[in-house]
């Protein structure tokens, strides 16, 4: 029998993952060094941040999602550049370990998993858009073209998952005695440690979902609008 705790060995698993998906951002990234193609990715990036935007824009008006609504367009689906949370992150990973419940380590997993996945999936839309020569003319017609001749239909249904594995994470740990506290105690010695990004996204997650006082039905609709998006296009449709 092994004396390893269990719950180190669960930490230990998870803390392989979490540096296999910021790697594989950070490799994707890289890729697009060059001024045209970080151009090609930031319009798509764009684009697509306002086409959630405008399917989701009912639930950015509630008061009660808008805060969760800003969270997950511009901290999951955003146009910004997250080079820097992740060199952060992949800096103090051992000590993220050592100290994160298990559950907020595997909702920070899951959080650079669906980065990662992100990050490949426009990839692959860029290329078919440069094919296509629509990269800088970008329409409905032409996203939705590129999306197909991607055939990644299981990446996107599990990047629509992740949202909303990512959210009942984050809405569970909004009712962990204390974390609201620690979190901010912790603003001011993350930024004097050079970490003020990682702690600026992790302190936003928890705000989002603290604010809605239960995150069911927000998810729950995401994922069905998302995934019925998904499968219009899959069947020739436009978004």
């Amino acid at each position: 029998m092994s004396d390893t705790p269990a719950p180190a060995l669960e930490k230990d698993a998870l803390a392989l993952e979490l540096q296999r998906h910021l790697a594989e951002a950070s490799r994707l990234r890289q890729m697009r060094l060059t001024e045209a193609a970080a151009q090609d990715h930031l319009r798509l990036k764009g684009w697509q941040s306002a086409r959630l935007a405008r399917t989701h824009a009912d639930l950015a008006a509630d008061p009660r999602y808008a805060v969760a609504t800003a969270f997950f367009l511009d901290e999951l689906y955003g146009t910004h550049d997250f080079t820097q949370r992740d060199a952060e992150l992949a800096r103090v990973l051992p000590t993220l370990v050592a100290t994160l419940p298990t559950r907020a380590l595997a909702t920070l997993v899951d959080a650079m998993h669906m980065d990662a996945l992100s990050e490949s999936l426009d990839a692959d839309m860029v290329v078919q858009l440069r094919a296509a020569g629509r990269a800088g003319r970008l329409d409905g017609a032409a996203y939705a073209s590129a999306y197909r001749a991607c055939s990644r239909p299981e990446d996107r249904a599990l990047q629509i998952g992740l949202v909303g594995r990512i959210g009942r994470t984050l809405d569970r740990l909004t009712h962990l005695p204390l974390l609201g506290l620690s979190l901010k105690m912790m603003r001011r010695p993350a930024e004097l440690a050079g970490l003020g990004e990682l702690h600026r996204f992790l302190q936003q997650g928890f705000d989002a979902f603290r604010s809605m006082h239960g995150a069911e039905v927000f998810l729950a609709l995401i994922e069905q609008r998302e995934t019925a998006l998904m499968q219009q296009i899959f069947a020739g449709g436009e978004p």
